[in-house]
């Protein structure tokens, strides 16, 4: 007779939470100083380069303030120098609430259509 698997739902909230540290500790330590600057890396890459929406850039932003200090204003200013360009986020960034009006617009006037083989 085969024996279960065990599962997570077999510990209780306090175990499964020790197992994951335990876990957590045992898989850093085995990693050498590379394998961690590659996962640091990956993870900082991730947090920063892949934000969605205003919300998460104003965080990445702030924690590139704070890294920075008060050398962010002039690397700011360097960006801007060396990566000159036309327009800003401003120009580009979307009104959620125009969005919202221009697709009521669109659908009433999609409901106001009448259906030719309508009589």
């Amino acid at each position: 007779m085969k024996n279960k698997t065990l599962i997570y739902s077999d510990l209780s909230k306090k175990q499964l939470q020790h197992l994951k540290e335990f876990y957590i500790q045992t898989k850093v330590n085995s990693m050498s100083n590379a394998e961690l600057k590659e996962f640091v890396l990956e993870i900082i890459s991730h947090q920063i380069n892949d934000t969605i929406g205003k919300e998460e850039e104003i965080e990445a932003w702030q924690e590139m303030s704070d890294f920075f200090g008060e050398k962010f204003e002039i690397i700011i200013l360097e960006m801007q120098t060396k990566y000159k360009d036309n327009g800003s986020l401003q120009d580009i960034e979307v009104d959620p609430q125009k969005l919202r009006q221009d697709l009521l617009q669109k659908n009433n006037i999609e409901k106001e259509k009448l259906d030719m083989w309508d009589d």
